[in-house]
């Protein structure tokens, strides 16, 4: 990787052996947002199948392009880390990394065992995380109640799922048109017209 590669997202790791036992209030004293995995205490060295010194990976989300080496900076210094970080290419790879979610032939780590601070989001972030699985539940439901209405929707998930309702709002465009495609699928009413008459029977 280029050592002059910018960006806003960045992801490091820290042992416990060598951090500040304060390392939380040292994070938060630089004002940069932040999310650690939980302690990675039961990781297995495949080569010599024994346990991974104890570490925690960690992503710094910052408001402007941050250098290869203003970051490797902060981690060597502040938390005498390994001075190697990578940019966040996939918030969504990153998050299952940090609890082995994709992994199962890896030790599972607790999500509540996440630590964040300077004002970052966790529920956004797994939202975010989560978005496609979200869009595809919310099209489900859409399906199984037969909504033609966005109004419909919106009690729906106001009633249901506030997260949902997020997601919502945040894909209205999207979600407007799909309930207006299927008010007016000629294929919707021809099945629904064929559902009555074999009711009627």
């Amino acid at each position: 990787m280029a050592k002059e590669q910018r960006s806003t997202k960045w992801t490091f790791l820290f042992y416990k052996e060598s951090v500040p036992e304060d390392y939380l209030n040292i994070l938060e004293e630089l004002h940069i947002p932040f999310i650690l995995s939980p302690w990675h205490d039961k990781d297995v060295n495949r080569q010599t199948g024994e346990f991974k010194k104890s570490h925690k990976h960690g992503a710094f989300f910052f408001d402007s392009l941050k250098s290869y080496s203003q970051v490797s900076n902060i981690i060597s210094d502040k938390l005498n880390g390994p001075a190697h970080v990578e940019v966040v290419m996939s918030p969504t790879g990153l998050f299952d990394y940090f609890t082995h979610a994709e992994n199962p032939e890896k030790t599972p780590y607790n999500i509540e065992d996440i630590e964040v601070g300077c004002g970052f989001d966790l529920d956004k972030f797994l939202m975010e995380v989560k978005t496609s699985d979200f869009i595809h539940e919310v099209v489900d439901i859409i399906e199984e109640n037969d909504f033609t209405e966005f109004e419909e929707l919106v009690w729906y998930a106001r009633a249901n799922n506030t997260n949902l309702l997020g997601l919502i709002i945040e894909r209205t465009y999207f979600f407007a048109k799909y309930l207006d495609s299927r008010r007016h699928n000629p294929n919707r009413f021809q099945a629904t017209n064929t559902e009555e008459k074999d009711n009627d029977e």
